[in-house]
């Protein structure tokens, strides 16, 4: 997948867009501080950006797991950014991502799939380490086994 085409088109909102992969698929985009009630219609060119480093980071690490022969059962990660306010551009200056799995799991084998996504595979964080310190912490089966951050 060298070559990405994403088309967004604006909805009857002033800030709502529709954004188009070439499959048809799609998300919607809005500035919810836009809006009285802070809402808006989809999610935030920013949101997306932090679910953006989830979702890459998510799918590394369940292939490199399951390529482990290690059974998830259920997996959620939880992405906690911070940038300022009131500047612009309001850029990333942390990002922590928070793993939590369940099933027949080597808490070792998660560590290490978490680090190599994060550290080496996923496009998304190697963008954005460029200007976030990135770090993340992992819970397999209810127990916390800490984390790391990158520098």
């Amino acid at each position: 997948m060298g070559h990405v085409i994403a088309k967004l088109e604006k909805q009857e909102a002033d800030f709502h867009f529709r954004a188009f992969n070439t499959a048809g698929q799609f998300v919607d985009i809005d500035d919810a501080t836009a809006y009285e009630d802070g809402k808006g219609n989809g999610v935030g060119p920013m949101q997306l950006v932090v679910m953006a480093i989830g979702g890459c980071s998510s799918v590394d690490v369940v292939s490199i797991l399951k390529k482990g022969r290690q059974d998830i059962t259920s997996m959620t990660v939880e992405v906690d950014g911070f940038k300022p306010d009131g500047v612009s551009p309001s850029i990333y200056e942390t990002i922590e991502l928070h793993f939590k799995l369940e099933g027949n799991l080597d808490p070792a084998r998660v560590k290490r799939a978490i680090e190599l996504s994060l550290g080496k595979y996923c496009s998304v964080s190697r963008i954005l380490e460029k200007s976030a310190q990135i770090s993340y912490r992992y819970t397999v089966n209810g127990t916390d086994h800490g984390g790391a951050t990158f520098d």
